[in-house]
């Protein structure tokens, strides 16, 4: 038999980290509207309903706070773009798979803003836990989109000749692009070029039997059914 009072021991932490998670969302969507600068205890402690010592209790500092945000984006990141992607095959459908499932949560983030982001914005000549938990997460994804052309290379779908990195770099700067245009431009056709651009890095970096391929899947699905 539990020992008397165990099952309200067991359900306290339990209540705890539930508590905890509705903090953690609200400082999430929060930050995505005034920046994890912008956060503080008593903002939560408003928007949630708490006392500020009720929140302050979760984390014990701001800082701490900000860092539980940084992590519960790059989980839901994840969640999002990169678990996704893996179901496709090694190669241009992982690496496309990735990209398109960046893209799109990039163009739900139009109204809402980036924390990755935002985030470098307010954090990169600031050195300190927070900078390193951003960064640590944003190199994390930059390391998968890296592994995915590499792999594209080991397939024989993207040349050996073909500058990896580059490939990587160029396909990050088209989001970041993306994100600046729609967002702050309101740029129309800002997800079109990103799309183009995307498009153009393959055409210069395929093997020709990859291109080929990838041509034929795309006519396949735009045949009309009969």
């Amino acid at each position: 038999m539990p020992a008397p009072g165990s099952s309200k021991l067991s359900r306290a932490p339990q209540k705890g980290q539930q508590t905890k998670a509705v903090i953690v969302d609200a400082a999430l969507n929060l930050a995505a509207q005034i920046g994890l600068e912008g956060l503080s205890i008593g903002a939560l402690a408003e928007v949630t309903g708490m006392s500020k010592s009720g929140v302050f209790a979760h984390f014990g500092s701001r800082e701490e706070l900000q860092i539980s945000v940084v992590r519960e984006y790059h989980a839901r990141f994840e969640q999002e773009v990169f678990y996704p992607a893996m179901q496709a095959p090694r190669g241009l459908p992982r690496l496309r798979a990735l990209f398109a499932n960046w893209m799109k949560r990039t163009s739900a983030e139009i109204d809402s803003g980036c924390i990755y982001i935002s985030g470098a914005v307010e954090f990169d000549d600031r050195p300190g836990p927070v900078r390193d938990a951003l960064a640590e997460s944003v190199n994390t994804w930059l390391a998968a989109m890296l592994r995915a052309v590499l792999q594209a290379q080991e397939e024989g779908q993207l040349r050996a000749d073909a500058d990896a990195k580059q490939i990587s770099f160029e396909i990050h700067a088209l989001i970041l692009a993306l994100h600046y245009e729609a967002r702050f431009l309101r740029s129309p056709d800002s997800l079109a070029r990103a799309n183009a651009g995307f498009d153009n890095i393959l055409a210069r970096c395929a093997t020709p039997e990859a291109l080929a391929a990838s041509a034929a899947a795309s006519s396949r699905r735009l045949k009309p059914v009969r």
